[in-house]
């Protein structure tokens, strides 16, 4: 899955790297290494300009909370529980087949966290213990330094219960997909702890590759196949893993020294 990660390029970065046409100063926001479900967050996507007389899609940066709400939900409740969307079945689920045929986007990323369970904490959850189990936090980003492009959807929804012209009248929210995670062994694996993805997770956000992000991102793409051709794993070997500290767990702590390699993990012996 993916719960929490960290996107600290500038948005004039992300505007060089993605060939951005159109991004808004008023949109612009600041770096984030604790990025969390119902934030907003960087995206780059595909449509016409509003009001504008072209109607060709124009490639944007735009701001969007993270946490998909259905246009055809009631409420915007549900939003925390549509932070992800399986590569598997996002062509078939009410609430994504809709984005997944026109409304496609990426996600820029550094990279991001994961949550493995230690050997001590799980032996006391097999003896029944009650007390929550502590995990030890992994980031997970290119071996290279490169952005990590997480495939996504985007969607609007229209808050009936406000005019027309109320600042929150509309909603733009997406979603990450997420895919197996890669058993090929890491680029790079702590010399203590996993040596693949999926002994992190059995999931992770599914990555595209620069190769991949013209086609994902044109909105006159629709046929379903083709599309889901596009959500074919990126090769193995790309990624790297290693410990951070457990400050990274609690949502209120935000900086770049979330992203420091530790020598080992916190919570001892994990494999």
């Amino acid at each position: 899955m993916c719960g929490r990660y960290a996107a600290s390029r500038r948005p004039e970065d992300l505007a060089g790297i993605f060939h951005v046409e159109k991004w808004e100063p008023k949109e612009t926001l600041a770096p984030d290494w604790n990025v969390a479900p119902t934030k907003e967050v960087h995206v780059v996507l595909e449509r016409p300009l509003k009001d504008a007389a072209d109607r060709r899609p124009v490639r944007q940066l735009r701001a969007l909370k993270w946490g998909l709400v259905p246009s055809w939900a009631k409420s915007p409740e549900g939003a925390a529980r549509m932070i992800n969307a399986r590569a598997e079945t996002v062509h078939e689920k009410p609430s994504f087949r809709g984005p997944f045929a026109s409304r496609r986007c990426i996600l820029p990323a550094d990279g991001y966290y994961e949550w493995v369970t230690g050997t001590e904490e799980r032996q006391l959850e097999e003896k029944g213990r009650k007390k929550r189990p502590r995990k030890q936090p992994y980031f997970v980003t290119p071996a290279d330094g490169a952005v990590f492009a997480m495939a996504g959807l985007y969607e609007f929804w229209r808050d009936r219960t406000l005019p027309d012209d109320h600042p929150m009248a509309w909603w733009a929210t997406c979603t990450v997909i997420t895919t197996d995670a890669e058993t090929t062994p890491l680029a790079v694996a702590p010399a203590e702890g996993p040596a693949t993805l999926a002994e992190i997770h059995p999931r992770m956000p599914l990555m595209l590759t620069p190769d991949r992000w013209d086609a994902w991102l044109d909105p006159s793409r629709t046929d379903v196949e083709e599309l889901r051709a596009l959500l074919a794993p990126p090769p193995g070997g790309l990624m790297r893993a290693y410990p951070v500290a457990t400050a990274v767990s609690n949502v209120r702590n935000n900086g770049p020294e979330l992203l420091a390699e530790l020598a080992g993990p916190e919570l001892g012996t994990l494999f």
